[in-house]
């Protein structure tokens, strides 16, 4: 394993903030992955300790095939994490939305310019993304509709599902979007918690990963295959929201199948403890995303449903 800082920000009052990427094994780029862009992504720095600590095994073991070489990024936003704050702490802006950067610009735009000048040239790109609501999903893969996503290759992960939608204008500021347009194979991963740590799903993810090095033969490594994904369109999720605010109690998680009139959730008085709305299903299927902070406004998308009525697509 080699340890090299990609970019270094200097600062008056704190020590320097410095990206690093940890490489292993050598010759061509063939996976760029990259954990947290925001500051409270605990998560992902997780799974990207996780994967460090395997590949340095795989290493050592001459498991990584040759000519084929892995970086890891586990944190490209140290100084916001360390303060526990979600953005950049000077300004709040989001450095996952000033891709592919400048090197002349703002703070975020030269450190995403840093960054995105080391992981431009890689074959494939993997993020663990982290959600703009608190909650939890099915672990899965995204895609953007770019022209350049391939589904095919997102099966290879074996995540339960492909999640593929629309681009909207501000996505082509993200990593994921410049990835594509500069001709990586993108992935963003998701998995059930950002700001606290689920073993469970970061197990899941690891497990993902190496799958998808060892079907791209990047890596030799014995592993479950695991799902046969199936693609889900954004449009075809169906969004349940509230009318009235107060506490958000679940009755029902991510993977739970549920038919049409079952109680998702209930909102109640903060201070009576008074049920003031039930959440019911509109529909028949399976909880994709249940949002995650304990009090909630009016009109807020409490949960995402895969709708039994309308198939998913298998992946071709």
């Amino acid at each position: 394993m080699e340890e090299k800082v990609l970019f270094e920000l200097g600062s008056v009052h704190r020590d320097n903030m410095r990206v690093k990427g940890y490489y292993f094994g050598s010759g061509e780029h063939s996976v760029c992955i990259v954990g947290a862009t925001r500051g409270n992504e605990i998560q992902q720095v997780y799974i990207c300790s996780k994967l460090i600590s395997v590949f340095e095994q795989l290493e050592i073991t001459g498991k990584i095939r040759e000519e084929k070489s892995i970086m890891v990024i586990p944190c490209v936003n140290p100084h916001s994490m360390n303060i526990g704050k979600r953005f950049w702490s000077t300004d709040n802006t989001d450095i996952n939305r000033m891709f592919p950067g400048y090197c002349l610009g703002e703070t975020t735009q030269r450190i995403a310019d840093g960054v995105f000048s080391n992981v431009s040239d890689y074959e494939y790109g993997i993020q663990f993304a982290s959600f703009y609501m608190q909650g939890s999903f099915i672990p899965h893969v995204r895609m953007m509709k770019t022209g350049f996503e391939d589904t095919e290759l997102a099966k290879d992960f074996g995540l339960p599902y492909v999640y593929r939608r629309k681009a909207k204008p501000y996505d082509t500021t993200t990593l994921n979007y410049n990835w594509q347009i500069w001709g990586t194979k993108a992935f963003s991963i998701y998995t059930n918690a950002t700001d606290s740590i689920d073993d469970d799903s970061a197990s899941e993810a690891v497990n993902a990963v190496l799958n998808f090095l060892n079907k791209h033969d990047i890596i030799e490594y014995d592993c479950h295959e695991g799902y046969i994904s199936r693609l889900i369109e954004g449009s075809e999720l169906v969004n349940v929201k509230n009318e009235t605010a107060g506490f958000f109690i679940r009755r029902a998680g991510v993977n739970s199948r549920v038919r049409k009139g079952d109680i998702l959730a209930e909102i109640t008085d903060p201070y009576t403890g008074r049920i003031l709305e039930e959440i019911k299903s509109p529909v028949n299927g399976i909880v994709f995303f249940h949002a995650g902070q304990p009090v909630i406004y009016s009109n807020t998308p409490l949960y995402r449903i895969i709708p039994t009525g309308v198939p998913s697509v298998p992946v071709r």
